[in-house]
């Protein structure tokens, strides 16, 4: 019986020495984030990493145990050593697998692989591989590789194939399988308290990428996909249901409900251009680099820019319905993909579209991706225009036909229409992989070279667009919104998931129907994506208390705040603090404003979690 013991423990030291194998690989990969941290403080990730891989071993260990206990109990029976070392290998292949597209998931959306990236790998295949087309693939395989020979070596070294049947009673095999199988439970649990391990076990320092380094990569995956799988719950519960709603209302209490004019009119056409990946870092006059889009600057001088506007989140999908619907994002969840909550959404469509409008929206890829297309319907569009209406020769890309088509094929489009009209462009030439139909602007092969190439190529065509539109009678009276759907971490790869940098966009209203007093201004108060549904209705004197999650930002009376969040973490800002939050560590993790009161801190922080409960609470509610 000692021999099946010592197989045992040698069966967990050897997948404890891979996880460490795998976590030194991931941290090796990321080692110039970790640039200050001394050697004590990786070693930690190690030890506070243990329990989560001795559950993720747990976990591999339940198959070849049951084998063995249910082999041992059958006379005369034999099981060759085979079939172990494929479940091992094969085992192998997969935490390879999984450890590899970590690193490419983190390298672009600074957080472990989970669910979400295998529900958009379902839901649009194409799309989701285009996202990762400028991974380093050699160095990806190489690694993969690497992982896998060093396991399978590690585990001929310390694992014994063979299912030789120790001698022992009946009674001595009863007792020792139930210690082997209970042992196999308590470890599998990580503890002997009610409530089993979970992520926040291997939190322990100020540094995300430190507590991301210590969770077990495989563990946390199956963890994440169970908890979304699952009947949904609501995983942000800070407070009483009353207290989030109630600090959630007052955010939105105004002691007037007026708002400052720019338009010459009160029945302008409307477009919003929805510009892919359009970060801060490419704006220089929202403290970005010069030149990335020189011709935005152009448009500033001629608008109005409001420049302390961020992101509801990290995705597109996220940012239409922020625009359109005034929602935030749900973190873990997105609304659009789910059609019997999404069409409960109040929408600008709807609303241009009861007030007279037509409504039209262009899109140079697949407008079924993430039922976008579904979602407009819905919402009483009237027109879609997406890569279906080009001709196959006009597709530049995996994602579609380049924003050069698209902006000519919307004047023409809007041309022919009745007036007055509402319409959404989505722009998509500025994502991964950067494909350009012209020669590069910055001629360096580097991501960030690539990225700024095709924000200026996408900056060049919004130029082209609005002197193409100029030559039509419906430019004079049309108010055009630059918007991003969301940041991103190039050009600069500064910015981390909790940055609120990440998430600083610009938000441009622009054309000739600003009364010529306001164009050049810039407004400063902080504010959201979300706001575009309340400030546009209230300049066309339309109601938009129907967008309770919207405020209008030229509203003297409105407060200032943004509200963010990610995977399972969110950020609150107010002008004297930003403070972000990871739910799975339960505790902050950024806070801008190092020397603020210690009240303003924590109101920021209660703020957050009021919002992020109560909109979660809405979710589920829909």
């Amino acid at each position: 019986m000692l021999r099946s013991l010592f197989n045992f423990i040698r069966f967990f030291i050897f997948w404890i020495l891979f996880f460490f194998v795998t976590r030194a690989t991931f941290e090796f990969y990321f080692r110039h984030k970790l640039k200050g941290v001394s050697f004590y403080e990786i070693a930690e990730t190690f030890l506070y990493g243990v329990r989560m891989d001795a559950s993720a071993t747990a976990y591999i260990a339940i198959i070849p145990l049951l084998v063995f206990i249910i082999n041992w109990f059958i006379p005369n029976s034999t099981i060759k050593s085979i079939w172990l070392k494929w479940y091992i290998w094969i085992c192998l292949f997969f935490i390879s697998l999984i450890a590899i597209i970590d690193l490419n998931i983190f390298t672009e959306w600074g957080a472990k692989v989970n669910f979400r990236a295998f529900e958009t790998l379902f839901d649009a295949p194409s799309e989701s591989l285009s996202s990762t087309s400028s991974s380093p693939v050699a160095l990806s395989l190489t690694i993969g590789l690497g992982l896998l020979l060093a396991g399978i070596i590690l585990s001929w070294l310390i694992i014994d194939y063979s299912f030789k049947k120790p001698a022992a009673t009946t009674r001595n095999k009863i007792f020792f399988s139930v210690f082997l199988a209970l042992t196999n439970f308590l470890i599998l649990r990580g503890t002997l308290k009610s409530t089993p391990i979970n992520q926040s076990t291997a939190y322990f320092s100020d540094n995300q990428l430190l507590d991301l380094s210590a969770q077990n990569t495989e563990w946390n995956l199956a963890n994440n996909i169970f908890e979304n799988l699952r009947r949904p719950y609501n995983p942000f519960l800070f407070m009483p249901p009353d207290s989030a709603k109630n600090l959630v209302a007052e955010t939105f209490k105004v002691q007037k409900d007026t708002t400052i004019h720019l338009l010459t009119t009160n029945r302008p056409n409307v477009v919003i251009i929805q510009l892919e990946s359009f970060t801060a870092d490419a704006i220089e006059s929202l403290g970005g680099e010069k030149g990335d889009a020189p011709n935005f600057e152009k448009f500033i001088k001629n608008g109005v820019l409001f420049n302390r506007i961020y992101a509801a989140g990290d995705r597109t999908d996220k940012g239409v319905i922020a625009i359109l619907s005034g929602l935030p994002a749900q973190a873990i969840r997105t609304i659009i993909v789910n059609t019997s909550k999404q069409k409960k959404l109040p929408s600008l469509l709807s609303e241009f579209k009861d007030t007279g409008y037509t409504t039209s929206y262009f899109y140079g890829g697949k407008s079924t991706y993430m039922n976008f297309n579904t979602y407009m319907f819905d919402h009483k569009i009237d027109h879609i225009t997406d890569e279906s209406s080009f001709a196959k020769s006009e597709i530049g890309s995996t994602w579609g036909v380049h924003d050069n088509l698209l902006f000519k094929r919307h004047v023409a489009y809007l041309s022919q229409q009745k007036k007055p009209f509402f319409s959404l462009i989505q722009t998509l030439t500025n994502h991964e992989p950067f494909v350009l139909p012209v020669k590069p602007h910055f001629t360096g092969r580097d991501l960030s070279s690539q990225f700024r190439s095709t924000a200026y190529f996408t900056d060049s065509c919004l130029n082209a667009y609005f002197e193409d539109a100029k030559k039509h009678e419906w430019y004079k009276n049309t108010l055009f919104i630059l918007v991003a759907d969301h940041g991103h971490r190039l050009p600069k790869s500064t910015s981390a998931a909790y940055d609120p940098a990440k998430y600083h966009i610009p938000l441009l209203f622009f054309g000739e129907v600003i009364k010529p007093e306001y164009r050049g201004k810039q407004i400063s108060k902080l504010g959201n994506q979300t706001d575009i549904a309340a400030t546009l209705l209230a300049q066309l004197n339309l109601p938009h208390q129907q967008f309770k999650w919207s405020k209008d930002l030229l509203n003297p009376f409105s407060k200032e705040f943004a509200f963010f969040n990610w995977d399972n973490g969110f950020g609150f800002m107010l002008p004297q603090q930003a403070v972000s939050y990871d739910n799975s560590g339960q505790r902050k993790i950024y806070v801008s404003n190092k020397n603020a009161a210690k009240s303003i801190t924590e109101k920021t922080l209660l703020y957050g979690k009021a919002f992020m409960q109560q909109i979660f609470t809405e979710y589920l509610a829909y």
